[in-house]
């Protein structure tokens, strides 16, 4: 097989950038590999500021997905081996295709503590969620380890079920907030019960939804889960507040198969013994940059394949995009690389971009969501927009902050160094994105309006938006 493009990744990098070269070059033959019979597509995209963007993630079968785009052909199939030199690649079903750019979307694997334990699970595409749900059906307690999005919305979604949620740091949710929020989410987390939110079993989704063919096996290679994968239902659990333990500045040292009343018996670094039904460990990604024949590509120190600012790898004609790649160049200072899904989407779009420009010798530039971090998800039921050097990162404590709350309603802290804004955490419905983007983007002096910046009985974002 031959084609221009050949894309390695059914997630949300790969299926935008599939996307995006299709509209930018409909003339062109686009393939597209993925290793699970359903992709990712980013659907309804509502702008709210110039760098920041909610969506919804759209799972879609291969089928359908071609049938759409006449350009783009997917095939559900595994990528063995690259021939870089030559240009071409190898498929586990004996197939050979040919590319003029390779653009390498293929995701990351999470890091499960203890692999090969049945009682150990990750949650990272469709299929683990699958079995996640097959497994927590008739579960006592369960343990959860890491302080992330999934861990954050498990342990809040969850009823019924014990729930002992192990993290390193002092404080929850720590991957994306400071104490002051964490207290803010924490309020809510112990006021649940009041709440309706159960976690049940068959899908309910607001879009429609598909399953993986029955014969595909869990390998952690099928694309990463969206803003709203938490949205699943299990049924025979009691619609009960559940128990929730958080043990704080531990880890787990060991883990015991029993056979007797419990299962699992877990050891944690500060001596307890605790017994479980199951043990979710959602402790981080590592990139999938293992692909035989790109030994030499250049790798990060997080292991993912090092780009440049055209997203380029250190091969000629091969591209990385999404969190397989590892940001290479000088990075704006209000922009840092975080293996999320609104930065897959920016990086599929933008090597679709580079790819065809260098193909067609045109001269063009960075993409401008790369000068500002920012990022819309949702914890706890309160929207979450994290903007810039959100929590004081690079600064080395050298900065104030500036803090609006309105408990059981918004959060809102401002991060400033010498009278300019250089990151903002915004919790619930602030409508303060547009303001605080352009004040970080702009670097304006804001010395002389001091805390007026948050006060409610003033307008400013009208202002400054």
């Amino acid at each position: 097989m031959n084609a221009t493009f050949v894309i390695v990744g059914g997630g949300i990098a790969g299926v935008t950038c599939a996307e995006s070269i299709s509209f930018l070059a409909p003339e062109e033959k686009i393939i597209l590999i993925t290793a699970s019979s359903l992709i990712k597509a980013i659907t309804n995209i509502v702008p709210l500021a110039k760098t920041v963007f909610q969506f919804d993630v759209e799972e879609r079968d291969t089928t359908l997905f071609s049938q759409e785009h006449n350009s783009i052909t997917v095939i559900h199939d595994i990528v063995i081996e690259v021939n870089a030199k030559e240009k071409y690649l190898k498929t586990t079903t004996g197939k050979i295709i040919n590319y003029q750019k390779l653009c390498l979307c293929t995701g990351a694997s999470p890091k499960i503590i203890a692999e090969n334990n049945p009682y150990v699970i990750g949650i990272r595409d469709t299929e683990s969620v699958g079995n996640f749900l097959e497994k927590i059906k008739n579960a006592r307690r369960i343990i959860i380890v890491g302080n992330g999005g999934i861990a954050t919305e498990l342990v809040y979604k969850i009823r019924g079920i014990e729930v002992v949620w192990v993290i390193k740091d002092k404080h929850i949710s720590a991957t994306f907030v400071d104490p002051g929020a964490a207290k803010f989410f924490h309020e809510r987390l112990e006021n649940k019960s009041n709440e309706e939110t159960i976690v049940e079993k068959n899908y309910c989704f607001k879009r429609a939804r598909y399953t993986t063919a029955n014969n595909e096996k869990s390998i952690n290679i099928g694309p990463a889960l969206g803003p709203d994968w938490h949205n699943f239902k299990l049924t025979n659990i009691p619609s009960l507040p559940n128990e929730i333990q958080i043990k704080y500045e531990c880890e787990i040292l060991r883990i015991k198969n029993c056979n007797d009343n419990w299962p699992v018996i877990v050891e944690l670094s500060n001596g307890e013994i605790i017994e479980c039904d199951l043990v979710i460990s959602a402790t981080g990604v590592i990139p999938n940059a293992n692909l035989l024949g790109l030994e030499d590509l250049k790798k990060g120190e997080d292991g993912g394949y090092l780009v440049d600012w055209k997203l380029m790898t250190s091969m000629e004609d091969i591209f990385a995009a999404g969190d397989v790649c590892s940001a290479n160049w000088d990075l704006a200072t209000h922009w840092f690389q975080m293996r999320l899904w609104t930065q897959a989407h920016q990086m599929g779009q933008y090597a679709a971009k580079s790819m065809i420009s260098i193909m067609r010798n045109e001269k063009f530039y960075q993409d401008f969501c790369f000068e500002l971090f920012a990022h819309v998800t949702k914890f706890f039921d309160y929207k979450v927009v994290l903007l810039g050097l959100y929590n004081g990162q690079t600064l080395n404590q050298n900065y104030e902050i500036l803090l609006r709350m309105t408990k059981n309603q918004e959060y809102v802290k401002l991060i400033l160094k010498d009278g300019k804004m250089q990151g903002a955490v915004l919790i619930g419905e602030t409508d303060l994105e547009e303001m605080c983007e352009n004040l970080i983007l702009n670097q304006l002096d804001l010395s002389i309006y001091g805390e007026d910046l948050l006060n409610p009985d003033i307008d400013i974002e009208d202002y400054f938006d």
